[in-house]
Order: structure tokens, then sequence, then C-alpha cells
């Protein structure tokens, strides 16, 4: 009895594939940063507002928490801060968006957001060449800002929206239903007997089984290995971002190695027996 062909198992990899570009565009517009409008009055004034606008705002939005000279308390400690003096932009992000205990001060005017700024990257200790400027800011949104990243790199993000959830979904359907289609003509040929199927392995098959098997195991130590690293990182003083990407690529090959397996086990190493195909069913294979 011949199989019915592998063509609609190509189709839904390939829709598949142009519905995963459409997700990652509906990703890549959330991960693009705001454009800055620069205000030229707003530049004009930074440098000579911050010594006296930004100290008030200080000392009525942010001694509180961080101290009066910049020393800490319940907010870290500003004075003499190589993080905030090597990442100028970094105060700007948290003084508009907040970060953990710290709310956003959205009560600040802009002028005033930029006066605190650049009064507490120019008191305590700290010093930049250059005053902190819309212009400056828009340069460092260039780069994804890494709460997004953070946010991207947990398994299911936490602003996901309904557009995003049905792509997935759809985009996994789509792949198992085709690849599943695509493994069974490669399983079991292009043509089905019924009866039982004994199989014989050759020296190439078994080489092949023993790499894939090598494989899950190397790319498991890997992972294993990654995530310690990234759990590292994240619980360090100086929190490092964990590398998703090698996180990422470790799981996929250790999934893919044990599909692998799987595969080569059903091909050449498992006895089968086919009883019937019906022609009549839902999946074209």
């Amino acid at each position: 009895m011949e199989r019915n062909d592998a063509v609609m198992p190509w189709v839904a990899i390939v829709s598949a594939a142009i519905m995963w570009i459409i997700l990652l565009f509906l990703f890549n517009k959330e991960t693009a940063p705001e454009p800055v409008v620069v205000d030229p009055a707003v530049v004009a004034n930074i440098s000579k507002e911050y010594p006296t606008v930004g100290k008030t705002v200080y000392e009525g939005a942010c001694a509180g928490c961080h101290g009066a000279e910049g020393q800490g308390g319940v907010g870290p400690a500003l004075a003499g801060s190589e993080k905030i003096v090597q990442d100028p932009v970094y105060v700007h992000t948290i003084i508009v968006k907040g970060k953990g205990a710290m709310p956003a001060q959205t009560q600040l005017a802009e002028n005033e957001v930029y006066a605190v700024a650049n009064y507490v990257l120019n008191s305590f200790g700290n010093k930049i060449e250059e005053p902190l400027t819309p212009a400056t800011v828009a340069a460092g949104q260039s780069k994804i800002d890494p709460e997004v990243l953070k946010n991207r790199s947990r398994f299911v993000p936490d602003h996901i929206k309904l557009p995003e959830i049905f792509l997935g979904t759809f985009v996994m359907v789509l792949l198992t239903y085709g690849l599943i289609g695509l493994y069974s003509v490669w399983a079991e040929g292009q043509e089905l007997h019924p009866g039982i199927h004994k199989v014989r392995s050759t020296p190439l098959a078994t080489l092949a089984m023993i790499t894939s098997i090598a494989m899950t195991v190397l790319f498991s130590v890997l992972f294993v290995r990654q995530m310690i690293t990234d759990f590292a990182g994240w619980a360090a003083a100086e929190p490092v971002m964990p590398n998703v990407t090698a996180e990422g690529f470790y799981a996929a090959m250790i999934l893919l190695s044990l599909a692998a397996s799987l595969a080569l086990y059903k091909k050449y190493f498992m006895d089968g027996e086919v009883l019937v195909e019906d022609a009549s069913g839902e999946f074209p294979w």
C-alpha cells in the first residue's frame, strides 16, 4: 500500500516558518526603544540648572532613600559609584522607569529629570565629562534595554500579548504536525507492507546512534555548566545578565540529539508491525 506523500507536512513547516518570522517582528517592535525627542531648550538649560534644581529635587525626592550625601540607606549608595559614571544613561532610565523598590519618578518634569540625574552624576565624588542630555539618552537607547532582555529571557515573558500567544502556539502545532509527517515517511518508507518487519542495524547506523547519545551527554553537561555560571552571575553584587543565547542553544541541541537517537532507534534498531493504512484518516501521513 502506497503512503500519502509528504507534501502537507512540508506545507505545515513552511507555514510555521512564515509565522515565526511574523512573531519575531512583533517581539522586535516591543524591544525597539522609544524615540527620544531632543528639546533644544532643555539642552541649553541642563548645565545651568542641575547644580540648583538638581540639588533641590534630590533633597526632596531622593535623599530619604539614598542619603543626603549619596551614602545609601534604603536605596543603594550613589557616592563614588563607577557604575553610574560609566553608564550615565542608566541613571536616567532608573529615574524615569524605576527599578525594584524604587518607583518611577513620574512627578518630575523633563528638565527636573535631567537636572537631578546630572546632579547625582557630578556630586558625591562622581564626575562625568559632558552633561547627560537627551542626545546622550537617545544614543544609549540604540541598545535594547537590559530589563527587556531579562523579560525575554524568561520561558514565558511577562508581557506576552494575545497575538504572540496565538502565533507561538500555532507555530508549535504546525511544526509538530510537519515533523511527525516527515519522520513517518523517513522511518517507515513510502510504502506500507502489512506484517512484522525485522530490522538489522548497520555499522554506520550504530556509529550514528553512539554519536547522537554522546552529543546528548555533551550538551547536557554544557547546559548545566552554563546555568550554574548564569545563576552565580545573577546573584553577584554586580549582577551579570544571563547568557540566554547559550542556554537556549544547549537546550535545543539536547532535544535535537535525543530526537535523533529516538529516530535512529526506530529506523534501524526496532522491529515494527504494519496492520493497515486508513486512507480516510484526518492526517495526510
